[in-house]
């Protein structure tokens, strides 16, 4: 059975399609796209995605239509994050995307969110240790630990790399003070990790912001998936990360690191801001990169649903 898997995000619309076996119900990835139309920038809780963000989109779903037809795709999930959650014209767009090309929008809470990071990221491990997954989004963050027995504790923080951004930094590149302001602001917003106690994990990060500091650990200009998946970042790769990125307007973070901040160029301090933070707080000396993230859950999550 082959499967499309769509994640709209915050800041990127991601497309997954793989073959599920039958038998073994095992998947095997056969394509990936991602597309950066931002539907988040300038959004806040109760307001509409503007008019100019939903264009946007639509070109992006067209161009993923026709991927998923082209590849013959039985089944298509959309799953739908913490921009339609907040959006008062969620519900409009959702029947708009339905009527247009038949998907049903699965808009989740929080907690599902973290779930389904956690379903797609674990999967890339073969044992049965205890997982914390950090997914960092434009307009969240989520984090869930676990085993293969149960889910120990899972929390969405209304924290992204695109609200620090627009919050925090109106110079580019941030002047001192809006650095202090942003980093005192998530040290506070996360500061109730640092009271969790949960014994020993591994840690892996999802998401662009980890995908994309990876690629500029290993100066890789353009992103390849089996450098990526499985490498790590450690607390003192992210000390002197955080420290060049800092001093970079928007426009020297794309010369210099290329394809790989396409789309992210603006908002690439403010997620190391994040996930050097959460590492901080709990005291993880190294986390380990993957991008599989929701589109891999949701379609996880609808494999553990079969009867």
């Amino acid at each position: 059975m082959r499967i499309a898997s769509i994640d709209i995000g915050s800041n990127t619309v991601l497309l997954l399609i793989a073959d599920l076996d039958s038998d073994s119900r095992e998947l095997k990835t056969v394509l990936n796209l991602y597309e950066m139309p931002r539907i988040g920038k300038g959004l806040s809780p109760g307001k509409p995605i503007s008019d100019s963000s939903q264009n946007q989109l639509f070109w992006v779903l067209d161009k993923y239509s026709e991927v998923i037809k082209n590849n013959n795709c039985e089944i298509t999930i959309v799953t739908a994050t913490n921009a339609f959650r907040i959006a008062s014209n969620k519900d409009s767009i959702s029947e708009q995307i339905s009527q247009k090309y038949g998907y049903s929008v699965d808009i989740i809470n929080g907690e599902t969110e973290a779930y389904y990071s956690y379903l797609g990221a674990s999967s890339i491990l073969e044992n049965s240790d205890r997982i914390l997954v950090i997914d960092i989004g434009g307009g969240s963050t989520e984090l869930l630990l676990g085993d293969i027995n149960s889910i120990i504790f899972r929390k969405s923080f209304s924290v992204g790399a695109v609200v620090i951004k627009e919050t925090y930094f109106a110079a580019d590149p941030p002047e001192k003070d809006e650095i202090i302001n942003a980093a005192a602001f998530v040290n506070d917003e996360f500061g109730t990790l640092q009271n969790l106690s949960y014994g020993n994990f591994k840690t892996i990060a999802v998401a662009g912001t980890p995908t994309t500091l990876s690629c500029i650990k290993q100066d890789l200009r353009e992103y390849v998936d089996s450098k990526v998946e499985g490498s790590e970042l450690s607390i003192g790769d992210m000390i002197i990360i955080e420290e060049q990125l800092s001093k970079m307007e928007s426009k020297e973070i794309k010369k210099k690191y290329g394809a790989v901040v396409n789309g992210r160029e603006d908002i690439i301090y403010a997620g190391t801001i994040i996930l050097k933070t959460i590492m901080e707080l709990l005291k993880i000396d190294k986390v380990i990169v993957s991008g599989r993230g929701i589109r891999y859950g949701a379609i996880y999550n609808y494999i553990n649903n079969l009867k």
